[in-house]
Parts: structure tokens; C-alpha cells; sequence
């Protein structure tokens, strides 16, 4: 190929793969082998001691699972980037090369449920506490900042709401407080927004929903921006120290620009152990590479829907960037342009038993709690994914009592429209 730089849609064929030299195969191979072979003793030394590049061991690396990276980073524009077996997983492992017991890292409010959980409860065990911030009052994140700060935590399109966040905004607050911005970009996915162009240092991605595609394979995966320096006044220790299980290593100074997504590999999922099944990871690659139609044919068609439920009678509000005159329509416009999303919420009149009911009636929606797939699914957050909450969590999540949330799939937009007005009648 020529110098020029490939296109979204020929990285989403093409990033990291070749054709297998053994074989000549032209798909990526499944590479379903638990350890491989060293060429000697040396060889072997060096793998462990982190002065050569190869594969070790599956949950530490593989061939299948190491295309998938360079293919997610290619499309990010990030340096390097890690699969694991989960979004969830995704966070743990980032997390835990930022954060010692005691210190915090802010997020926004308007986040999955699930990590709203998985923040609240599950890493008060490891000492890691978050603190809270209104993405819709920039202001509250630099309120947030204190010495213990280590990271802000922030989603592009938030779930469940579809709301845009001013990433450039929160980026600012970031680096004013020397700490390293996250984004879970697994609603947008880079087709609609590539958060390291608007100041993300970290990438994250629950590659179960539309980088996957089809609901058939839980993934996550961790971009390194390579745009943070990590030796920062020793704010962050598992990557400017030496590392004792290394010899010695200061990764930052080894590895430069994607130290990150090494110390998520050799600390993090090395030890922690959340690896990603070389099976799963073809079959995302395999959804990628649709990628670009799909999310396109997804926006077009939530919008449509979108539309017909602004003008229904049983509707009270809809929640979706893409309609001229949602609060977050500029922020679409500007971090978005080609498409909002296709994840929303609306509000029914009837509340919460409306909302329950309407679930029930849907024939060609699935009622279930996953998003991204090509199918078109609902659900009601009040009753199921946010049910953990408090009301008044509830309310500020995006996921009151009355909510409604659909994935809008790529089924034909008539039909998706017809479906919902059956339900709404009924």
C-alpha cells in the first residue's frame, strides 16, 4: 500500500491481520492453544523478563487476541491496547495500576448501572472509593478533585440516557489536576467518536456490545492513548517505579508511550487473570469488520424512532441527542456528527407499571439487558439494571421509575416503528 493513511472501513477489515504465513489462511485464525513453544533457554528468560515480544501463555497474550488489539487501538488512534474477558474487567484492570487502598477517582453520575455497582460496592473491598460528579455541571469535577485523585472516569454516550459528555471539557480538569482521563467509549464506539482526539489519556470498551455486533461474545477491551507521563510527581507507582517481579523495570521508562497497556498486561491481567477466550476474540474481530455499516444503519434507524416516539400521545419525553431539540443536540453535533448513538431512553405517561407493561407487549424487541446487538432490544433500568439503586439515584442516572431504554438495531425502521405502536396502543 501506499503512504496514505487507510480509512475507518479498511482499518475495521484490515488493522492487525496478515495472512497466516504457515497456512495462507485469510482469516485471522482461532489460535485455541493454551501455552506456546520457546525457541530455547535465552528465549524463554527474555519472554518472562519483558526484553523480548512473543507469547507466553493465553492469559497473558495470543496471537487471535493480539490482532483484535491492534485493530481496536488502530480505530482509536491509540498506541497500544489490551483484550480482556469483560467490560467489567476492562475497569478492574485500569483501576488497579492507578489506584493504591485509600485513594479516589472521580466519575460522572450518568454511567451502566453495572459500574455504577461495580464502583460503589465491589471496589470499596480493594480501598478504592469514588466520588461523584454531574457531567452536565463541569464545574462539579473540579469541586471532586482532591490530593487522593488518581483519575476521572467518564462515559462518551452515556448509558442509559444516550447523553453526549463534553469530553474536551473534562479533559481540561483532568490535566489541570494531573491525572490521567478515562472514557468508556462502548456506546459510541470509535465509528462515532474517538475520545483520544478530545483529550482522553485511556480508551475502555465493552467489545460484548456494538464492536462485537451481535450479541454472540463478551469482550473487553483498554486503549493507551500513550499521551500520559506516568512519572508524574510518583503519583503512580506500578508504573514509575522499579518493579520488583521485573527485575527492576520502571515500565514508564521501558516502554514510553504505551507503558500503560503494558502494565495492564503484565501486572494487571497477568496476575488478575480476566483473559479473553482466543474463540470470542475472532468473533469480534469478525463483527469489526461490519462495523462502520452497522452503526450507521443503527443511528439512522434510532433516529427515526426517535422521532415517532417524540410525537406519540403515551409518551412523555424523549431522551436522544440526534432530535434537534434535546439538551445534548450540540454536543452530538460536535463530538458526533455522523450519528447519535443508537442506545436511548424515553418516558412513558403511565410511569413505572407503563413502563413494565410496554416491555411485555413488544414482539420484535427482545426484552433483555444487553445493547449493541443487531437485534433491536428494550428494557425497563428502573426494574432490572439500575434496580439497585435509590430513587433518587435512579432519577439522576438517567434511569427513573418511568424509563424506557431501547437499542435500536438494523432490522428495517418501519417495522421497529410499527412494533412500538402496537405496544404503545395496547
Amino acid at each position: 500500500m501506499s503512504d496514505r493513511l487507510p480509512g475507518f472501513s479498511t482499518l475495521a477489515v484490515h488493522a492487525g491481520a496478515q495472512p497466516d504465513p504457515t497456512t495462507g489462511a485469510r482469516a485471522t485464525p482461532i489460535y485455541q492453544t493454551t501455552s506456546f513453544v520457546f525457541n530455547d533457554a535465552d528465549h524463554a528468560a527474555s519472554l518472562f523478563g519483558l526484553q523480548a515480544f512473543g507469547n507466553i501463555y493465553t492469559r497473558i497474550g495470543n496471537p487471535t487476541n493480539a490482532v483484535l488489539e491492534e485493530r481496536v487501538a488502530a480505530l482509536e488512534g491509540g498506541t497500544a491496547a489490551l483484550a480482556v474477558a469483560s467490560g467489567h474487567a476492562a475497569q478492574v484492570v485500569v483501576l488497579q495500576q492507578l489506584l493504591q487502598p485509600g485513594d479516589e477517582f472521580i466519575a460522572a453520575r450518568k454511567l451502566y448501572g453495572g459500574s455504577i455497582n461495580q464502583f460503589t460496592h465491589a471496589f470499596k473491598s480493594f480501598g478504592w472509593n469514588v466520588v461523584w460528579a454531574d457531567p452536565d455541571d463541569i464545574s462539579s469535577f473540579e469541586r471532586a478533585v482532591t490530593p487522593r485523585t488518581k483519575a476521572i472516569f467518564i462515559e462518551s454516550i452515556a448509558n442509559p440516557a444516550g447523553s453526549i459528555t463534553d469530553i474536551e471539557a473534562i479533559s481540561t480538569v483532568a490535566r489541570k489536576a494531573g491525572v490521567p482521563l478515562i472514557v468508556d467509549n462502548t456506546l459510541a464506539s470509535p465509528y462515532l467518536i474517538r475520545p483520544i482526539d478530545h483529550g482522553a489519556d485511556i480508551v475502555v470498551h465493552s467489545l460484548t456490545k456494538f464492536l462485537g455486533g451481535h450479541g454472540n461474545s463478551l469482550g473487553g477491551i483498554i486503549v493507551d492513548a500513550g499521551t500520559f507521563d506516568w512519572s508524574t510527581e510518583g503519583k503512580y507507582p506500578m508504573l514509575s517505579e522499579p518493579r520488583p517481579e521485573y527485575h527492576g523495570i520502571r515500565l514508564q521508562e521501558t516502554f514510553g508511550n504505551f507503558a500503560f497497556a503494558i502494565a495492564c498486561r503484565v501486572l494487571g491481567l497477568r496476575d488478575l487473570g480476566p483473559a479473553l477466550s482466543p474463540f470470542n476474540a475472532f468473533m469480534i474481530l469478525t463483527g469489526i469488520e461490519t462495523l462502520p455499516l452497522r452503526m450507521q444503519k443503527h443511528c439512522d434507524n434510532a433516529k427515526a424512532v426517535a422521532e415517532f416516539l417524540a410525537g406519540h400521545p403515551a409518551v412523555a419525553s424523549v431522551s436522544y441527542a440526534g432530535l434537534p431539540s434535546d439538551k445534548y443536540n450540540q454536543l452530538a453535533r460536535k463530538y458526533a456528527p455522523k450519528g447519535a448513538g443508537a442506545v436511548f431512553t424515553f418516558s412513558l405517561k403511565g410511569g413505572y407499571d407503563a413502563g413494565v407493561s410496554l416491555v411485555s407487549k413488544l414482539q420484535l424487541f427482545s426484552h433483555l439487558a444487553n445493547v449493541g446487538d443487531t437485534r433491536s432490544l428494550v428494557i425497563h433500568p428502573a426494574s432490572t439494571t439500575h434496580s439497585q439503586l435509590d430513587d433518587a439515584a435512579k432519577v439522576k442516572s438517567g434511569a427513573g421509575p418511568d424509563v424506557v431504554r431501547l437499542s435500536v438495531g438494523i432490522e428495517d425502521k418501519e417495522d421497529l416503528i410499527a412494533d412500538l405502536e402496537q405496544a404503545l396502543g395496547a
